[in-house]
Order: structure tokens, then C-alpha cells, then sequence
């Protein structure tokens, strides 16, 4: 990496240590999520995907950025990272001091109207819901923070949650996150031409599971671009990676940082 243009593909396993849990990295397999097509088409599924979120999202605000994304703030600072490409919508990157952020699933933080396109805060629809819903039970268990709340019929149809619509033009509201089965953002552009340019590509806390982020990787390694892999557990690219490092990335990034930069 050094002297060379490095982008960063990251996964859950770099917000682990700030309490979010990884379900994939491991090998576990996570429960079913609400679709796209599901969402938009019933009001069973966007009442419970609304009630999951608004009891869960605020679990998200007090967390800190971990080391590694520390780390990779540092490095990008002193012109050693050209940017992440990152699955996580949690917005620790940023919040470590990164600029150069392709956010590849949205963020938790936004709400869109399907209709409009109009963008509002979380925090805002959070007021309305609550006034709504103002007995509605808050989640205090970070493991069950709800980023795609589970497909679970019985649960939905049995929630007495209200749901909120667009208060510009009467339209549906949506978390600023993809959905499965929904359209990737423009930020996918962006994040596979700096793949294009890039000389390394490094995967930190990934298993790739998630074809956007295994996309970006096999796009840098069409251009040339050497492989490094900092994950607990396996990859998608092990057998590609010219290093494959076994374990946490606070543990690995924030010494390498400090190499790096020194």
C-alpha cells in the first residue's frame, strides 16, 4: 500500500467492535428480510418494516467509530487510501473523519418518499411516528437493531404499529437503505471507477457475501489491482487475496495506520 493508490471495501465486521453485530462473518445465516416488491405493495410489511426500524434505529445513534475506521480516516488523510466502498449504512466512516464514503446500501440515518424523492432526516419522521405511536416499546438490545427487519408474517399481522406517509405529496416512505430486490444507488458508479484506478484493494471485515461488494473487488482486480483481506472467518476472494489476514480489523488497521504513516 505504500506510495500506492489503496480502496477500501468494507463489511460488518469492521463495526463489530462499536456493538453492531456481524451476522455473516462467522458463517451465520441471517433470518429472511423484507423485500423491495414486499414493502411497497403491502401495508401489512410497511407498517412492520416501520415499526421494526422506529423501535430499533436509535440504537445506532450513540455508537462511536471503531479503531479500524479510524485507521482508514488516518490513511485516507495522508493520501494513502483513495476512499471506501462500504455495505454498512451505519455512517461510522464518516463519522471517523472520511470523506471519500459510497455508502453501497444507503444510509439508516435518511428517509425517501418512493413518490416525490423528497429526502427528510430520520430524526424527523422519528417525532412523527412517536406521535403516532407514542406507547410504542424502544429496542435496548443492540443485536436486534432492525437495518432490513425479518419476514416474519405473524408478527407483522399482529403489529398495531402506525405508519407514516410523505407529508409533501401523500406518497409512500422509505429507510434510505436498499432493500433486497431493490436498485442499487449511483454511488455504485462511483465506488467501481475508483476500482477501476485503484493499484490495491482492501477488504476489511467482508465475507462478500453481498454480490455489490464481491462486484467492486473483482473490478479492481480486473484492472491489476492486488488483493489484501482482513476478515474473521472466509471469503468470496480468499484465493485471490496476495495477503489474507485472519481476524479483527481494529486489531490489523490501527498498526498498519500507524506504519503506514509513520
Amino acid at each position: 500500500m505504500a506510495g500506492r493508490r489503496t480502496l477500501a471495501v468494507t463489511g460488518a465486521g469492521i463495526s463489530t467492535d462499536s456493538g453492531i453485530p456481524d451476522y455473516r462473518g462467522m458463517g451465520t445465516t441471517p433470518v429472511e428480510p423484507v423485500d423491495f416488491q414486499q414493502f411497497v405493495t403491502d401495508p401489512v410489511w410497511y407498517r412492520w418494516v416501520w415499526a421494526r426500524i422506529h423501535s430499533t434505529w436509535r440504537l445506532l445513534e450513540p455508537l462511536v467509530p471503531t479503531p479500524g475506521h479510524v485507521a482508514l480516516a488516518r490513511l485516507e488523510e495522508a493520501g494513502l487510501l483513495t476512499g471506501t466502498a462500504t455495505q454498512n449504512v451505519d455512517r461510522l466512516h464518516s463519522r471517523a473523519g472520511q470523506r471519500a464514503v459510497w455508502e453501497l446500501h444507503g444510509a439508516y440515518d435518511r428517509v425517501v418518499c418512493l413518490d416525490c424523492g423528497r429526502i427528510t432526516p430520520r430524526a424527523e419522521l422519528d417525532t412523527r411516528l412517536t406521535a403516532l405511536n407514542p406507547d410504542y416499546p424502544r429496542e435496548t438490545n443492540p443485536a436486534r437493531v432492525a437495518i432490513t427487519p425479518e419476514a416474519d408474517r405473524a408478527a407483522a399481522e399482529a403489529c398495531d404499529f402506525k405508519a407514516a406517509r410523505c407529508e409533501q405529496c401523500g406518497g409512500l416512505l422509505k429507510p434510505d437503505i436498499v432493500f433486497f430486490g431493490e436498485s442499487l444507488p449511483a454511488v455504485m458508479d462511483e465506488a467501481m471507477q475508483a476500482a477501476r484506478h485503484c493499484d490495491v484493494v482492501l477488504v476489511a471485515g467482508s465475507s462478500l457475501a453481498v454480490l455489490t461488494g464481491l462486484w467492486i473487488v473483482r473490478q479492481a482486480l480486473a484492472g491489476g489491482a492486488e488483493l489484501v483481506v482482513i476478515n474473521r472467518g472466509p471469503t468470496a476472494v480468499d484465493e485471490l487475496a496476495a495477503i489474507r489476514v485472519e481476524g479483527g480489523t481494529s486489531e490489523f488497521l490501527a498498526p498498519l495506520a500507524e506504519r503506514l504513516i509513520a
